[in-house]
């Protein structure tokens, strides 16, 4: 691919109260090896030196672009205020705590120019906390190819076979599909504001892209680096609450979008469970009432088997600490 005549990324990082790890993210976007990119940074009102060091490096690299808001927006509208600047033709959504490798752009992008019936590309990934310098190597599926989406959409509702991701954070998608499959709020009976929170709208991204395109690429490389810290969203809320969303998203999404079958009996099953252990009863009956409850007995008790396999395992582990 040749750089000086390529099609241009935009890599869009929505940033709020940052100061101490933003460099970082900065950093990683504009050490690219491919070189037709500009870097969209949207501060959501900060209140901290995030905003000061934003002017810095906009004043030293003239790809990257800096806005503010007037006030907080919240998340995931901040996301579609990234949005509205970026003029690629292709996107890379990265968390203002995240870093990507330099080869990140330049190993994904092909994928989708080649490829028209691919949807997005995501890579290996490492989960890191340098409080604890602990190290966790995630969502490595297989070998580096394109796969069928219908799977990975059952990657995410049945949380198998893949390990995939439910954050756009170490994908690349075209820009129009970033841009109609972002909702910020997703219709609920229990009074969750999702654009407030940003927890479920991450994975309608995928599943909305997902059905619209027969494939999906994964390069079986380290590329994508998730920053575990005490302000990171999936350590900063509470397990349940973050189970409840997710649960009620792909609920919205399963309604609104899968047809009657197989996928949709197993879905429901899970729906059954994790209603009891979340506790979205109000919602269970919303969805009850508007379709067919159909449930794959079978699927159900080889669930049930398998957590009491696996809760089994975990007694057993802690018996032999004492």
């Amino acid at each position: 691919m040749n750089n000086k005549i390529s099609l241009k990324v935009s890599i869009l990082i929505p940033v709020y109260n940052r100061e101490k790890i933003i460099s970082e993210t900065i950093e990683s976007a504009i050490n690219q090896t491919y070189e037709n990119i500009e870097v969209i940074i949207v501060d959501n009102k900060s209140t901290d030196n995030t905003w000061e060091i934003l002017k810095s490096y906009s004043q030293k690299d003239k790809r990257i672009k800096i806005y503010r808001n007037e006030e907080n927006i919240g998340p995931v509208r901040n996301w579609r205020r990234c949005f509205e600047y970026a003029q690629g033709e292709y996107t890379k959504l990265l968390w203002s705590d995240d870093l990507i490798a330099p080869e990140f752009i330049e190993k994904t992008l092909p994928y989708l120019i080649n490829n028209p019936d691919v949807g997005f590309v995501f890579t290996g990934t490492e989960i890191f906390n340098e409080e604890n310098n602990k190290k966790a190597k995630a969502y490595f599926i297989g070998e580096t190819g394109l796969y069928p989406t219908e799977k990975f959409i059952e990657s995410i509702l049945l949380r198998e076979p893949y390990p995939v991701s439910v954050s756009p954070g170490n994908a690349l998608f075209r820009m129009k599909d970033l841009n109609k499959n972002t909702l910020i709020d997703i219709p609920n009976k229990k009074g969750i504001d999702f654009s407030k929170y940003a927890i479920g709208n991450d994975a309608l991204i995928y599943l909305f892209t997902a059905k619209d395109y027969p494939k999906f690429a994964f390069i079986n490389e380290l590329l994508s680096f998730f920053r575990a810290h005490r302000g990171y969203i999936t350590i900063s809320s509470n397990r349940k609450y973050l189970g409840s969303c997710h649960l009620l998203a792909n609920a919205y999404f399963v309604k609104n979008y899968l047809k009657d079958g197989e996928l949709v009996k197993k879905f429901n099953a899970i729906l059954l469970f994790d209603t009891l252990r979340y506790g979205n009863k109000g919602d269970l009956k919303s969805i009850i009432k508007d379709i067919d409850l159909k449930i794959d007995i079978v699927y159900a008790l080889k669930r049930i088997v398998k957590k009491l396999y696996r809760n089994l395992g975990s007694i057993l582990k802690l018996s032999n600490l004492f």
